[in-house]
């Protein structure tokens, strides 16, 4: 197609799209709307969010992505929840898993001699085989190329997901999927992922047991089979692939990720990581391996954690929600159907809730006794229908992954710790930790 007729075909959209919109606009309660700048056709308040500062943003204005809802997001929330429980999320058997895998990426840790490394990608391969160990039924060694490629792929993805032209192609994928440009990174990233799920799948279905489930996989092939005569169903193989890439991507990157973040947290307070040391030292000690039990006689370690997740800001829009009937809130009208995103980075930074909420102080978790202080603000997993079903199992990771390595091991800057600098690289729906090296110390 010719420029000349592209250009036609989008004025053709815009026009069409402008007039959806006034004619909508029209039949809602006039003036009574959430606050918020006139959207352009097609594109709506795209061009208001800056580069690498989405968030910042969209504190300004109103936008929302779409995620799937309604009876389909029911059936496959429901049964998520309910195999994830079957294999051990919540139980001691996901505990003993995490625990093994810890002892793998401890040994990963003394390979390294004290030498400086990026742990961008060892700490997300042993926190993505806790998801694999539920999903595919087997934990991968660090060294499997596949696994590796995977890695690249998770990283990558929610890398892109936080660039400006992922989130212009978040907002209209059935339209620029068909143009070139850099917003078609995450479409292909997507679709090789989906492609390792698809085999994954065909290797399940060859030598499914319907008596002996093994993963989340078989336990979802199974379900397909009960419900293939019901024309309501959504158990089927798009929803499987896409469902295990929410499980697998999710599952991974925002566990390691928070290792991340609070690895270099750690090392810009070193008076932060020596009290951890002090705590894990007195009530763990060096001969055995720590459990989610220990965290009840830990209050400092469990408020340093928690800080660690507030002062991340990992996800700081949350998950859209939809408002699922007309809604009076605060003197506005909110319709029925509109697409509404949680800002939780505002409530994390709730001043009201917590005291220089600008800055890195587990002290907002621990109360005048030194005991462990719970706040309704702490929100990282967001809220109400839609919080993330994998909240118990992420728990239990970040606990049991933090004091086991911190048992055993220093954490080193490269640099004086006045010189790290915490900002995320990207600052969209995702903030991606910033790339840095240190070096693990054995104590």
């Amino acid at each position: 197609m010719e420029w000349a007729g592209v250009v036609t075909l989008l004025l053709v959209i815009c026009v069409s799209c402008h007039l959806l919109i006034s004619s909508k606009r029209k039949r809602l309660h006039k003036g009574r709307l959430p606050p918020g700048p006139t959207p352009l056709p097609l594109i709506g308040n795209f061009l208001q969010i800056k580069s690498g500062e989405t968030l910042k943003s969209l504190l300004k204005v109103s936008s929302g992505v779409c995620f799937s809802n309604g009876e389909r997001w029911k059936q496959l929330r429901r049964f998520s929840v309910t195999v994830l429980k079957s294999f051990g999320m919540g139980k001691k058997s996901i505990e003993e898993r995490i625990q093994e895998e810890a002892q793998f990426l401890l040994e990963e840790f003394r390979k390294t001699k004290g030498k400086p490394l990026e742990p961008t990608y060892v700490l997300g391969r042993a926190v993505s085989n806790i998801i694999c160990s539920i999903v595919f039924g087997e934990r991968f060694d660090y060294e499997n190329e596949e696994f590796q490629a995977l890695m690249r792929l998770v990283h990558n993805f929610f890398w892109e997901m936080s660039t400006t032209w992922s989130q212009l192609y978040d907002m209209f994928p059935t339209f620029l999927k068909y143009f070139p440009g850099p917003h078609t990174r995450v479409y292909d990233i997507v679709s090789d992922a989906l492609r390792f799920i698809a085999k994954r799948v065909q290797k399940n279905q060859e030598t499914l047991d319907s008596n002996f489930p093994r993963d989340f996989i078989d336990c979802f092939l199974i379900q397909m089979e009960k419900e293939k005569g019901n024309p309501l169903s959504e158990f089927n193989f798009k929803n499987l692939e896409m469902t295990i890439f929410t499980l697998f991507f999710a599952g991974t990157e925002t566990v390691s990720s928070t290792l991340r973040f609070g690895f270099l947290f750690l090392m810009k307070y070193p008076e932060v990581q020596a009290r951890v040391h002090e705590e894990i030292d007195r009530v763990i000690g060096h001969n055995r391996i720590p459990n989610s039990e220990d965290r009840r006689q830990m209050p400092y370690t469990d408020a340093v954690i928690h800080e660690i997740q507030r002062f991340g800001d990992l996800a700081p829009m949350g998950l859209a929600h939809m408002v699922t009937s007309d809604t009076e809130f605060r003197g506005y009208f909110i319709p029925k159907g509109m697409e509404v995103c949680p800002v939780l980075s505002s409530v994390l930074h709730d001043p009201t809730m917590f005291k220089n909420p600008n800055a890195f102080n587990p002290e907002n978790f621990l109360d005048e006794n030194g005991c462990f202080k719970k706040n309704d603000a702490f929100v990282p997993f967001s809220s109400g229908k839609r919080i993330c079903l994998g909240e118990s199992l992420a728990r239990v990771e970040l606990f049991l992954f933090f004091t086991t390595i911190l048992q055993s091991f220093q954490l080193k800057p490269l640099v004086p710790p006045e010189d790290l600098d915490p900002t995320p690289l990207e600052n969209g729906f995702i903030n991606v930790p910033p790339i840095y090296h240190l070096s693990v110390i054995p104590r």
